[in-house]
């Protein structure tokens, strides 16, 4: 980024907002970092004047090479069979999504076709960064297969988790199946025990490498929990105790709500009865209760999307993340937070703060989400 001196009515620096009362700010970048930040600069001269500025958003559980926009289940099917160059074609296009959003840093939730690491190496350098797992890890014959790789039970996993540490940015673990929406509820064990997932977070730890774990239901939390993995994805059937471990061991949650609002929203795509549209609702307002426990509790809340899930689309899906964030109880504040600074913190990614010395990753918006929240779904523009 050249030098540049934006002059912003009001801006969110990634913890709190500056209101226009106190503005315009100034906010000076140099060789790519902000070199300083002036309130009430009504006599300054400026290169851009702009409504609102922020960081970079950050989506934090995406399939990049999944296109959420294609309904047809048949065609989704058919699509995993598709040639490598054709589902990068779908990934590069998912990017672009996520920069007219305003998203600058993805990170991808394992694909087993090499498309995210591809994609990473593609994207080095540019507006939107990727971070990839690569290939997760799973038990046999269970869940994932489309992201992970088979680790037999019995099996040393340090081997292969050190194979994944070489190229991975974090550990991605396969602990539960999905959830059953005729049933109202996950199925089946955990692919891992406590002491197997343990071995496989400590492992990835001893790497330098963070874990987060696909988990939904009672009894995968529990383990997840107990193991210590850095972060649950998803979390479907969350508990207030839970959530009070996950406080104390500060553990990450990415709640991803919404593939299932999805589902609830348009139930005749899978030809879901009345009985399943009830216990889609009532999966949707359980999460949402505890969505906002969990802010009050203290657990580090991020936000991602599961982009590439049906009707989940890359960019939009992120900003709709935000909403379901705050229609639970979560201030916009948090919320943005959550899409922000918090995940780059967590992953010890480099700051995007807006203040002085930090990386300028900057995003604008026509008006200020505070004011008007809606904005966030009109389109971002990368400063």
């Amino acid at each position: 980024m050249a030098a540049l001196r934006l002059l912003a009515d009001s801006y969110f620096d990634g913890c709190a907002l500056h209101p226009a009362k106190d503005g315009p700010h100034l906010i000076s970048v140099e060789d790519g970092r902000i070199a300083a930040i002036d309130r009430r600069a009504t006599e300054a001269p400026f290169d851009q004047r702009v409504a609102f500025v922020m960081p970079g958003l950050v989506e934090a559980h995406a399939h990049l090479f999944l296109d959420g926009g294609e309904l047809d289940f048949d065609k989704r099917n058919a699509y995993l069979d598709a040639p490598k160059d054709e589902m990068l074609r779908v990934a590069r296009e998912n990017i672009a999504r996520n920069a007219a959003a305003g998203v600058t840093l993805v990170r991808d939730a394992g694909d087993r076709y090499g498309v995210n690491d591809a994609i990473r190496a593609e994207q080095r350098g540019g507006r939107v960064a990727v971070r990839s797992p690569g290939l997760g890890v799973k038990r046999p014959k269970r869940y994932g297969g489309f992201m992970a790789r088979d680790i037999e039970a019995g099996g040393d996993v340090a081997p292969v988790v050190a194979d994944m540490a070489a190229t991975a940015d974090d550990i991605k673990i396969i602990l539960t199946g999905i959830i059953d929406f005729a049933a109202g509820e996950v199925k089946g064990a955990p692919q891992f025990n406590e002491e197997e997932l343990r071995a496989i977070v400590t492992t990835a730890h001893a790497y330098g490498k963070r874990t987060f774990a696909h988990c939904s239901g009672l009894e995968g939390l529990k383990v997840a929990v107990a193991a210590g993995v850095d972060s649950i994805e998803h979390g479907f059937f969350m508990t207030p105790d839970i959530l009070d471990v996950m406080a104390d061991k500060r553990i990450a949650w990415v709640p991803t709500v919404s593939p299932v609002h999805f589902q609830w929203a348009r139930p005749e795509l899978a030809g879901w009865d009345a009985n399943t549209i009830g216990n889609l609702r009532r999966i949707l307002d359980g999460h949402a209760e505890h969505i906002g426990l969990a802010h009050r509790k203290g657990v580090e809340l991020v936000a991602g999307s599961d982009a590439g899930s049906p009707g989940v689309v890359h960019g939009a899906a992120l900003v709709d993340e935000i909403f379901h964030f705050v229609d639970a109880g979560v201030p916009m504040a948090a919320a943005l937070e959550a899409a922000t600074t918090r995940p780059r913190r967590l992953w010890n990614v480099a700051s995007t703060a807006i203040a002085a010395g930090e990386r300028g990753d900057l995003i604008c918006f026509d008006a200020s989400p505070f004011d008007a929240p809606d904005v966030l779904r009109k389109g971002a523009r990368l400063v």
